[in-house]
C-alpha cells in the first residue's frame, strides 16, 4: 500500500516562509496528481494547490503569488513553498496523491498532516 508522509510544518511569524514536503512510500504507479489541502480548526478541508501529471498547477485564490507547489527530486514527491505567510494560513496541511491506475481506476491516498502555525 502506498503511504504519504508530510514534513516541514512548524511555527512561523507572519511574513515568514516555510517549506512543506511530502514523500510517498510503497510503489505508486499510474498517472499521478499531487495536491496540498489544509484544514483549520472548525473548518472543512480545502484545496491549497495541485500539480497534475502534465505539470499544470492550480492554486487557491488565497495563496496565489505566495505559495508554490513543485515535484520533488524523487518520483511521487511534492513540495509546497509558502512565503509571506499570514495568520489565516494556520492549519493542518495534508498531502494528497491521486493515482489513475489501469485496473483500479482513481485511487486516493492521504497523508497524516503537518501543523503550520503562523503567529501575528
Amino acid at each position: 500500500q502506498v503511504q504519504l508522509m508530510e514534513s516541514g510544518g512548524g511555527l512561523v511569524q507572519s511574513g515568514g516562509s516555510l517549506k512543506l514536503s511530502c514523500a510517498a512510500s510503497g510503489n505508486p504507479f499510474g498517472i499521478n496528481a499531487m495536491s496540498w489541502f489544509r484544514q483549520a480548526p472548525g473548518k472543512q478541508r480545502d484545496l491549497v494547490a495541485r500539480i497534475t501529471s502534465g505539470e499544470t498547477t492550480i492554486y487557491a485564490d488565497s495563496v496565489k503569488g505566495r505559495f508554490t507547489i513543485s515535484r520533488g527530486n524523487a518520483k511521487n514527491t511534492v513540495n509546497l513553498q509558502m512565503n509571506s505567510l499570514r495568520p489565516e494560513d494556520t492549519a493542518v496541511y495534508y498531502c494528497h496523491l491521486g493515482m489513475l491506475t489501469p485496473h483500479a481506476g482513481v485511487v486516493e491516498i492521504w497523508g497524516q498532516g503537518t501543523l503550520v502555525t503562523v503567529s501575528s
